[in-house]
């Protein structure tokens, strides 16, 4: 009597727990800032204070010699900066290094984040710099235009370049019977350190899909990816769906094939599927270095 009564106990506690789960997982799914606004931003901002909360105990538990050295740096730094001296131009020079490689870095991780719905800032700033600069190295016959490294297009300001006349640099260093013919290799030299520093922004961007997808791999949640491409597949219509259709498919069934060389080359060439390379590395256990490395070189190179 008493065993029956227990097997009844632990069913009826083992459908409950089913329910709280269902339950649990229908509110998550409809945990949306559309439909819950004020709940939604009130758990991103717990969120958000729970993770800095963390990240400052273990920095005061492991890291106590690193913000110590960080709060030094940061102090002889602003020191740096509010004392006149001759050292102001040097400063000066330092930030509009910094600025200039804080801005390409971002571009490029505006370029890759959010799940293909980042902004397109190759299209909107480093093709139209690295044209712009083409056309001026043309036109004036050499390529020594810039009067530092930095001098790019940047927030609010544009390089000074762009604006000068060709007299203003002095005679054409390269020149043939047909005009100006201007090396194509020295060109890129002068366009590499922004491509480069925009490359290294972009393999930045990838990383979130990466993380969450690790995140929930070692969570114990189930990768169900191919249900959900069987059930946009119905949806998709059209040449270019078919086709990425058929590439994401490709890619969930080569998951096994992933490796550095393999995240290497689909990050070296234009990849609007390059995330749900991201998804599946972190989904399958892919080591984090070995897939920021490749995507770092392939992205920067």
């Amino acid at each position: 009597m008493d065993s029956g009564n227990g097997a009844t106990t632990s069913q009826q506690m083992g459908s409950l727990t089913e329910d709280l789960r269902e339950r649990h997982q229908q509110e998550l799914e409809n945990l949306t800032l559309t439909t819950q606004p004020f709940k939604t931003l009130r758990l991103f901002l717990l969120a958000i204070f729970q993770y800095y909360k963390r990240l400052a105990l273990y920095l005061l538990a492991k890291g106590g010699w690193l913000a110590l050295s960080s709060t030094l740096i940061a102090a002889f730094g602003i020191l740096l900066v509010t004392i006149e001296g001759p050292h102001e131009k040097h400063v000066d020079e330092l930030s509009q290094y910094i600025r200039f490689g804080l801005w390409w870095i971002a571009l490029g991780v505006a370029s890759s984040i959010g799940l293909g719905s980042g902004l397109h800032t190759f299209v909107l700033y480093l093709g139209p710099h690295i044209a712009l600069f083409t056309i001026k190295a043309m036109q004036c016959g050499r390529v020594d235009l810039k009067s530092a490294p930095y001098d790019t297009i940047q927030l609010k300001r544009g390089p000074s370049w762009l604006d000068k006349s060709c007299e203003e640099f002095g005679p054409p260093l390269f020149s043939s019977t047909h005009g100006s013919r201007v090396p194509l290799s020295s060109i890129l030299q002068q366009v590499q350190l922004e491509a480069i520093l925009w490359g290294i922004g972009t393999a930045l961007g990838e990383l979130p899909p990466y993380f969450i997808s690790r995140a929930a791999s070692e969570s114990g949640c189930e990768f169900d990816a191919m249900e959900e491409l069987d059930g946009s597949s119905s949806e998709d219509t059209g040449v270019i769906a078919a086709l990425l259709e058929k590439i994401k498919r490709w890619l969930l069934s080569h998951s096994q094939h992933l490796n550095f060389f393999t995240i290497l080359i689909l990050a070296s060439v234009p990849n609007p599927l390059f995330d749900l390379a991201g998804i599946l590395c972190g989904q399958f256990g892919i080591p984090f270095w070995e897939f920021f490395l490749s995507t770092l070189i392939g992205k920067a190179s």
